[in-house]
């Protein structure tokens, strides 16, 4: 099932697209964010993700999060809301975003 053009389908999932896209500390660090609120404004998200990046920084590793499939963009007003695609996450990889979530930090941190 295709989301939208700017989302891959379920079916269109690859290990290593989703496994680069989670290689980044501050990717890890959205992804996790996102686990722990639901869903969030992009402002919010690098917020809670504890993030100090320039709002061109931030873009780029939502574009490429959501090219890879581990989140979801929609559009409401102004704002962008992300969230995760668990449930596509886990019918494809099943175990992996629980490993990436409930890895201790000490492991994730450069």
């Amino acid at each position: 099932m295709l989301i939208d053009e700017a989302h891959p389908a379920t079916a269109d999932l690859r290990l290593p697209k989703v496994l680069a896209a989670l290689a980044d500390p501050a990717r890890l660090l959205m992804v996790r964010a996102l686990n722990r609120v639901g869903e969030s404004s992009c402002t919010r998200l690098q917020q809670t993700a504890g993030l100090t990046i320039s709002r061109s920084t931030f873009s780029h590793h939502q574009r490429v999060l959501r090219e890879s499939g581990v989140i979801q963009v929609r559009v409401r007003g102004s704002q962008r809301i992300l969230s995760l695609r668990r449930d596509d996450l886990d019918a494809c990889f099943p175990g992996l975003l629980n490993a990436v979530l409930h890895t201790a930090s000490e492991f994730i941190e450069t």
